[in-house]
C-alpha cells in the first residue's frame, strides 16, 4: 500500500467519529491492542524528547524500507504514534521524506492537543523523517 493509499486509509477509518470524545476513545482502544516494544528498546537513546509522557520510536531499515514501531507509557500517545507509525512504515526513504502525517489534522486530532502533545509529535515525525534521510544515504 503507498503512503498515499494508507493516507485515505487512515482517514477513512477515523472520519466517521464526528465527536471528538469518541475518536480519541477509538485510538485510545486501538493503542490498547497494538504491540508495544520490549524493553530493550524502551532505552532512553530511543526516547523522543518533547513529550508529555514517555514516547520510544524504534527505527527500522529493511530491504530497502523503513519500518517504525513506536510505544509511550501513555495510550493516547502510543495510539496516536502508532497511526503514524502505521502511516509511515513500509515505505522508501524518499516517500517517507515526501509525506506529512497531516491526516491527523484532517480528522480534528492535532486540534484537540495539548501543546505538549503535539510539540511530542512533531518530535516523532521530525524523528522519522531524520531516519529516512540517514536511510537515504
Amino acid at each position: 500500500m503507498t503512503i498515499a493509499e494508507k493516507r485515505q486509509s487512515l482517514l477513512d477509518e477515523l472520519s466517521p467519529f464526528e465527536d471528538p470524545h469518541e475518536r480519541f476513545q477509538y485510538i485510545i482502544d486501538r493503542a490498547k491492542t497494538a504491540p508495544g516494544l520490549a524493553a530493550q528498546y524502551r532505552i532512553p537513546e530511543l526516547l523522543i524528547e518533547g513529550c508529555t509522557s514517555n514516547l520510544w520510536l524504534y527505527p527500522e531499515f529493511k530491504d530497502g524500507l523503513c519500518i517504525f514501531r513506536a510505544d509511550a507509557d501513555s495510550v493516547i500517545t502510543k495510539g496516536i504514534a502508532t497511526l503514524v507509525c502505521e502511516f509511515y512504515s513500509d515505505a522508501t526513504p524518499a516517500e517517507v521524506l515526501a509525506a506529512e502525517a497531516d491526516f491527523l489534522g484532517s480528522v480534528g486530532i492535532t486540534q484537540h492537543l495539548s501543546p505538549n502533545r503535539r510539540n511530542g509529535l512533531s518530535n516523532l515525525v521530525a524523528k522519522i523523517h531524520a531516519f529516512a534521510r540517514h536511510c537515504a544515504g
